[in-house]
């Protein structure tokens, strides 16, 4: 029997203590480095996330460099604490409209050379891809709303990495506390980001906690769980 797809059964209780363990880390032991494995782990996970039509349309960029991290501390209100000591600073880009409109280069890219779809099957997702763009959710025409269309799609990776983070005992703090523009005119300026391709869409601080946090609050199950 083939079992390549399955998976062992993961305990559940041990799951649900990860995800509270996990809470958004403002400040970091800066003199704890996570290591290269556990780090490409945590990168895997988003890059194996899922994402509508399986276009993917993201880049993970690692800031380790110093002097870059000082570069954006002055746009990023919201990274503060995090960005100097922080073991891994991570960025998410999300693709431009032109990336992801029916007819790029970059989707017909991704259908045929990672998807490797033949050029028939190729054809008719275009087609619905197309009409999904024009019709479904009428995104085609109004760049910021095809633009936030990506970024949504780039918090799927987020959640995972945080959750994989969080099941090897490592901490992390979601951001989107920053200065869009200015953020980005730093990428292009450092050579780091194609603001033709590219724009910023969230930041993620990974390290180790410097203290215990304040007990977690959620709204109860009832009160976000609805059956109907």
């Amino acid at each position: 029997m083939d079992n390549t797809s399955t998976i062992p059964a993961l305990d559940k209780q041990q799951i649900l203590a990860a995800y509270k363990y996990r809470h958004a880390t403002k400040v970091f032991d800066s003199s704890r480095r996570i290591s290269e494995e556990d780090f490409g782990f945590i990168l895997e996970t988003g890059r194996l996330s899922p994402s509508s039509f399986g276009f993917e349309p993201w880049k993970f960029v690692v800031v380790q460099n110093p002097g870059v991290r000082q570069k954006l501390l002055p746009y990023a209100w919201g990274a503060q604490k995090q960005l100097p000591t922080a073991s891994h600073f991570l960025l998410i880009l999300a693709r431009q409209p032109r990336d992801m409109a029916a007819g790029s280069d970059y989707i017909q890219g991704m259908m045929r050379e990672v998807q490797k779809l033949p050029p028939e099957i190729a054809e008719g997702k275009s087609r619905v891809y197309d009409g999904f763009l024009k019709s479904d959710f009428e995104l085609e025409g109004n760049e910021r709303a095809m633009f936030e269309w990506g970024v949504r799609q780039t918090y799927l990776p987020l959640g995972n990495m945080m959750t994989a983070a969080a099941l090897i005992g490592i901490d992390s703090c979601p951001i989107e506390g920053f200065d869009k523009q200015k953020i980005e005119q730093v990428l292009a300026d450092e050579g780091i980001m194609d603001p033709e391709h590219f724009g910023i869409a969230c930041m993620a601080a990974f390290g180790y906690r410097a203290g215990e946090p304040r007990a977690k609050t959620r709204q109860t199950a009832a009160q976000v769980v609805e059956w109907v």
